[in-house]
């Protein structure tokens, strides 16, 4: 994502917070995420840190998990692109600037 940042100024991102059942631990951390408004915790979390607990109430990320339900996204990265193309998977920073054109 940095690098995209970096080459292209007019690309944006929208972090959306997507737990999988298969991670236990993913639901809290997702919320722990919401709730600080960090990019910080979110890199913490896949660096496997221990995050704080959450400390709000949100139903964010359960609105988020019926949104990517609906969509029919079933792993995480996925990305929706400009044109409604969703990927799943990561993908690497030239790979995506080409998908997503000029």
């Amino acid at each position: 994502m940095k690098k995209i940042i970096e080459k292209r100024k007019d690309i944006s991102f929208y972090i959306i917070m997507y737990p999988l059942k298969i991670h236990p631990e993913a639901y809290e951390k997702s919320k722990s995420i919401v709730c600080e408004k960090s990019l910080a915790l979110l890199h913490d979390a896949y660096e496997k840190k221990q995050i704080p607990k959450p400390n709000c109430e949100t139903h964010v990320v359960d609105e988020n998990i019926q949104l990517g339900q609906k969509l029919g996204i079933t792993g995480v990265p996925a990305l929706i692109l400009p044109n409604g193309t969703v990927l799943t998977g990561y993908k690497d920073a030239q790979t995506l600037i080409s998908l997503i054109g000029d």
